[in-house]
């Protein structure tokens, strides 16, 4: 499972042109499904999401979690992360999990990160979404529960 974390004062996601969520001061979440993760993966994205110090402290360190700034999450599937550009120009996306076992692992997620005590807030599995932010550092984390 791979996740793009970026830091933002806030963002909002659109689809079909209705808006479908917004979040204030928190983490613009997009999480790769791919082939083969398991709980392993869901707890190790969740609790890296939940605890990862991507706030900055008084001394303008970053000390400061999602959880201790109350910071709200706006986690977005998106395939794509996993894709192998190492061939030609068109990324791959064989490493993508099937739709049917993504969205169930998704699920998963946000249920993970809603017990951690974080406001969650989700895009349309598999549509087209417009996505707003405002980030905020910028600071941007990638993660991989495999490597």
């Amino acid at each position: 499972m791979k996740a793009v974390l970026q830091r933002v004062n806030s963002a909002s996601l659109s689809s079909n042109e209705e808006s479908v969520s917004e979040i204030g001061k928190g983490v613009l979440a997009y999480v790769g499904i791919l082939k083969g993760d398991n709980e392993y993966d869901l707890e190790f994205i969740a609790r890296k999401i939940s605890s990862l110090r991507l706030f900055s402290d008084d001394n303008g360190r970053l000390n400061i979690s999602p959880v201790d700034v109350k910071g709200e999450i706006l986690l977005v599937s998106n395939f794509t992360i996993g894709a192998n550009c190492r061939k030609g120009n068109r990324p791959s996306f064989d490493s993508a999990a099937e739709q049917a076992e993504a969205k169930r692992l998704f699920e998963l997620l946000v249920e993970m990160l809603k017990d951690s005590g974080l406001k969650v807030k989700t895009g349309v599995f598999g549509a087209h979404m417009k996505i707003d932010s405002q980030a905020d550092g910028p600071v941007n984390i990638f993660l991989d529960s495999r490597t």
